[in-house]
Formats: structure tokens, C-alpha cells, sequence
């Protein structure tokens, strides 16, 4: 079996959840902030970028940190660029850990209209994927967000993820397609309504070799993706905590039996620059074994 074909059959089949260590620009001082290093720690991006690596790596290098009850782990492009123990993060991750490397390729979010926030466009894509696909990246990740239950704007997001998600399975990658509904959305469950019924239409529409994932908010009626886990073009569907705590990410990933977490600052929750590697392996190895027991009801 290729690489591919391995982590293919690892994630669609084995236990445990994907660990999002994907922060980009906009988000990395409040990520490092939570992890108690100030913005006084960096005085420009590259060396901003240098900490959270620096954070990602200690994360990484746990023993808690392990294909064993990890799936993925989804990277943001620079720590793609970047080593961890000497060798590319990604090789790494693979060859030392057992767990499938994601790479989040979207460019961000394009301002509000209809309720939503688009991406905003990716112009060097063919590019990107040609340096992921030579690194070894298993898949990648995209997200836009729903902050309304507004039809349109709806159909626009889930249009939009499975035109370039396709474009993605072409080059030879599991796209995780990420169409976020905010938790603070006013009109959560009808716009859960919405989505799953295009997200269906979509699913239905693709070939027999075109595989995706579907990372969704956790919804406010359980078990409103199951059809979608269960459909023949899908790898997994795995869940973002989206602002819940832990605790309550966990309790709502219960009570959805066929999602598996996705998790990023309810993965890092608790960690600490400042924790002896004592203490910090034994915050995440907490965290972890929470989030796995969590993902396997």
C-alpha cells in the first residue's frame, strides 16, 4: 500500500480524532495568548511565527502526541515549510507519529454578505497543492463560515467548498470542506437545516473516485449529519468545537455518534509555555484521552 493509502484507511476506520494545529495569522497572538506568551514574546511576523512553531513543536514532540489515538493533525502552511526533530513537520508527523498531515489552504475569509463569509480567493492553489503534494500532505482543509440561516448565502458557501474541493481530489487529496455555522448564529438549527440539505445535493453530485471530508459545528439537533458520515463519497465527518468549551464541545460530540472531534483551542486548552514538559504532558494527555473517549460514542 502507498502512504496515501494507508493514512487513507487510518482515517476513514481507526479511533481517535484530528488534532487542528492550524492558526494563521490573524489568530496566532490570540492562540499564543492563551498559551501565556504576550505579543511582547515577537516583534514581527516571521518571529511570531517562530514561537507559535515553537508551541506546535512541544505539542507535536509529546509523548501524549500519538497515531494511537490521533488520526491527523491539520497544519498551517509555514509550519509545513518548517522542521520538527530535523526532518519536514509533515514527514514527521507521518513517519515518527503515525498520523496523516492535513494542510489548511484557504486564504482566509472574504468580508460578510448574505449572512456568510466566503474565502477570499486562492489564486496560487495549483501551486500550493504541488509543494503540499511534495511534502507528503494526506489532505487539506477550508473554511467559510454561516452566521445567518440566509438560503443563498448558504448555498453560495457550500457551492464555493466543493468547486475548489473537487479541484483538490483532481490533485490527489481528501479536501476536509469546512462551511463553520457560529454558535453565536441567532438562527443556529435552521441554518444546520440548510446546510445539510445542500451539503446532501453536493454529495450526491460528485464521482466515484471524488472523497471528501466534512468538518461541521457541532449541531443543535443530534445526529443531523449521519446521512452524510454514511455517504459512499465521504471519509469522515469530524467536528469543530467552534468557540465551546472543552467540556461542552465534548458533551455535544457525545451525543453526534458519527462525528469524531476536530479540535483546536479545545485540544490546547490548559496548555501553558509556562508548565514544566511534566505538567504539560500530563494537561495534554488529558485533554487528549477526553476528546478520544469523546469521539468514540
Amino acid at each position: 500500500m502507498s502512504n496515501f493509502e494507508k493514512q487513507l484507511e487510518k482515517v476513514r476506520t481507526a479511533p481517535g480524532f484530528i488534532a487542528a494545529l492550524d492558526q494563521s495569522g490573524g489568530s496566532t497572538p490570540k492562540a499564543l495568548g492563551l498559551y501565556g506568551v504576550s505579543e511582547s514574546a515577537w516583534s514581527n511576523d516571521e518571529e511570531m511565527f517562530d514561537v507559535v512553531h515553537q508551541m506546535r513543536t512541544r505539542i507535536m514532540t509529546s509523548p501524549a502526541f500519538t497515531g494511537e489515538r490521533i488520526l491527523g493533525a491539520i497544519l498551517f502552511e509555514n509550519t509545513m515549510d518548517r522542521e520538527v526533530e530535523g526532518q519536514p513537520t509533515a514527514s514527521y508527523l507521518w513517519n515518527v507519529k503515525n498520523i496523516a498531515p492535513f494542510l489548511k489552504v484557504d486564504k482566509g475569509l472574504a468580508d460578510e454578505e448574505h449572512g456568510v463569509q466566503l474565502m477570499k480567493p486562492m489564486p496560487d492553489l495549483a501551486e500550493l497543492l504541488g509543494k503540499a503534494k511534495a511534502n507528503g500532505i494526506f489532505g487539506t482543509k477550508m473554511r467559510s463560515v454561516i452566521k445567518q440561516a440566509n438560503p443563498a448565502g448558504i448555498e453560495a458557501v457550500v457551492k464555493q467548498q466543493f468547486e475548489i474541493g473537487k479541484q483538490i481530489a483532481a490533485a490527489g487529496f481528501v479536501p476536509i470542506i469546512e462551511p463553520e455555522v457560529d454558535i453565536h448564529c441567532p438562527d443556529k438549527a435552521e441554518a444546520e437545516d440548510i446546510l445539510h440539505r445542500h451539503l446532501l445535493q453536493h454529495l450526491d453530485a460528485l464521482g466515484p473516485d471524488e472523497l471528501v471530508m466534512l468538518k461541521l459545528t457541532l449541531p443543535e439537533e443530534a445526529g443531523l449529519y449521519a446521512d452524510c458520515a454514511a455517504h459512499k463519497n465521504v471519509v469522515r465527518v469530524v467536528a469543530l468545537s467552534g468557540g465551546y468549551s472543552r467540556e461542552e464541545a465534548n458533551r455535544r460530540l457525545i451525543a453526534n455518534k458519527n462525528m469524531v472531534a476536530s479540535f483546536s483551542r479545545a485540544l490546547s486548552e490548559g496548555l501553558s509555555a509556562q508548565q514544566s514538559d511534566d505538567e504539560f504532558n500530563a494537561t495534554l494527555d488529558a485533554s487528549i484521552s477526553e476528546i478520544c473517549a469523546a469521539s468514540a460514542t
